[in-house]
């Protein structure tokens, strides 16, 4: 398996049969590269047989414009791969993941667009206003200047969310150490529409977490010092992932870990 460029789009199949298939958004400012800053949380949901649309992004002030865009970049990346029985069979369910800003544009597009999913992934949720989203933008005179915010703005998404959010099934996951989550408010939205369906899990790690990387670091005949410091720095990094995929995993095919 390896990654393939499809229409602006990155695309992973799986080797075997294809239980569905994930559409990927990453966060703001990793979002240009998803292939590369996922791979390792990305490859692996992938081998246990979920199809990977990531359409990577730019971010502007325009969120709206941002999720219609990755809208219609995945539904011409399916549309070919199907055109092509690229998926094996004419239909599998689709589900969205999404990482913190990415969460918000899933939100956007399960609320204002007409989309068929089995359930959406919301990791570390984020949806704050520009001056605290955007680095220093605290200490500039934005606000007087340029009157600058997010279409939608974090009050007009919450909003959008409770009127009008379609999609029954939602995992939202929380981070231990995570500063800038807001996943626990939007849970209280989402568990107004849909609280049978809606579950939050809280896991150890922080807003880095799923661009943690597998490091495979081999030791030579003699353990150096060096071996060492590779060790640490290889269970410091990517310790939390396995977790995190155990349970993305779990919630997309509950019946393969009976």
């Amino acid at each position: 398996m390896e990654w393939r460029e499809i229409s602006g789009g990155w695309v992973y199949l799986p080797s075997k049969e294809i239980k569905g298939i994930i559409h990927f958004l990453g966060g703001a400012f990793v979002a240009t590269a998803p292939q590369i800053s996922y791979r390792s949380f990305l490859e692996q949901v992938a081998q246990e047989g979920y199809g990977i649309i990531a359409t990577p992004f730019i971010n502007t002030f325009d969120h709206m414009a941002i999720a219609r865009e990755v809208l219609n970049r995945f539904e011409t990346i399916l549309e070919r791969l199907q055109k092509t029985n690229s998926l094996g069979k004419s239909y599998v369910p689709i589900y969205g993941i999404g990482h913190s800003m990415g969460c918000k544009l899933h939100l956007i597009i399960g609320s204002l667009f007409e989309v068929t999913r089995a359930g959406n992934i919301f990791i570390s949720f984020n949806n704050y206003p520009v001056r605290r989203a955007i680095p220093f933008a605290d200490q500039l005179p934005v606000d007087a200047i340029f009157d600058l915010e997010f279409t939608p703005s974090p009050t007009e998404t919450n909003q959008i969310i409770a009127d009008d959010y379609s999609i029954r099934r939602n995992l939202l996951i929380k981070f231990s150490k995570d500063d800038i989550d807001q996943t626990t408010n939007l849970n209280l939205i989402l568990q107004q529409r849909f609280s049978d369906t809606t579950a939050l899990r809280n896991l150890p790690g922080n807003h880095l977490t799923p661009l943690s990387q597998n490091i495979q670091w081999q030791t030579g005949d003699i353990f150096t010092p060096l071996d060492a410091v590779g060790q640490w720095f290889k269970q410091e990094f990517s310790k939390d992932l396995p977790r995190l995929q155990k349970e993305v995993l779990f919630w997309l095919n509950p019946v393969s870990f009976l």
